[in-house]
């Protein structure tokens, strides 16, 4: 069975889910769907990692870029446990820490992504939207202490759309994009989620 999507020209995260959604309907067969961006490519393969299916790209242009997806019996799951990361997930909306002075919310967020390479065992995944983004691109201090969490085996996910919507979308320095049905997947399979 072979299902074909064609997800150019929808916003996040509409591939994913259109794509996720027709993943869902059968056992084993091939989905191929069509996005027209970076960001929606990277988000697919994402998603098909994440459910333990195989992948290729079959057509890569520009604006346009076909992903086939394999399900089937004969896909290997793998899984790896690190007793070092947590199942917990941080969220992250903003570039401060609390209400009230910036100044003191600046300082606040930067000791605490600090603290968090301090403290083990790790969180599994570090979700960053809205002015959190800023964080993993124009921040030097939490960008640092980030990639040490990232390079333990943390995710740093940063909301594609809040990174376009500020221009900072080539800025990013740490972790990867992401889209809203990944943060809201991860959140809901994380056995906490924690909001700062």
């Amino acid at each position: 069975m072979i299902i074909e999507i064609d997800a150019r020209g929808l916003a996040c995260p509409k591939p994913v889910i259109n794509t996720k959604k027709e993943l869902d309907n059968i056992e084993e067969g091939l989905v191929i769907t069509t996005v027209d961006n970076e960001i929606a490519k990277e988000n697919i393969l994402k998603l098909a990692k994440s459910i333990n299916c195989e992948t290729r790209i079959i057509k890569e242009e520009k604006d346009l870029i076909s992903i086939e997806i394999k399900k089937g019996e004969n896909v290997i799951i793998k899984e790896i446990k690190d007793s070092s990361l947590e199942d917990k997930c941080i969220f992250i909306s903003s570039d401060k820490m609390g209400s009230g002075n910036d100044e003191l919310g600046s300082v606040l967020i930067k000791g605490f992504i600090y603290t968090l390479t301090e403290s083990k065992p790790y969180p599994k995944y570090i979700l960053l939207v809205n002015g959190g983004v800023k964080l993993s691109t124009e921040n030097e201090a939490t960008v640092e202490h980030l990639k040490i969490l990232e390079d333990a085996g943390v995710e740093i996910l940063s909301c594609g759309t809040c990174l376009d919507y500020y221009g900072l979308k080539e800025s990013l320095q740490v972790g990867t994009v992401t889209n809203m049905y990944t943060i809201l997947d991860t959140m809901k399979n994380s056995s906490q989620t924690i909001s700062i």
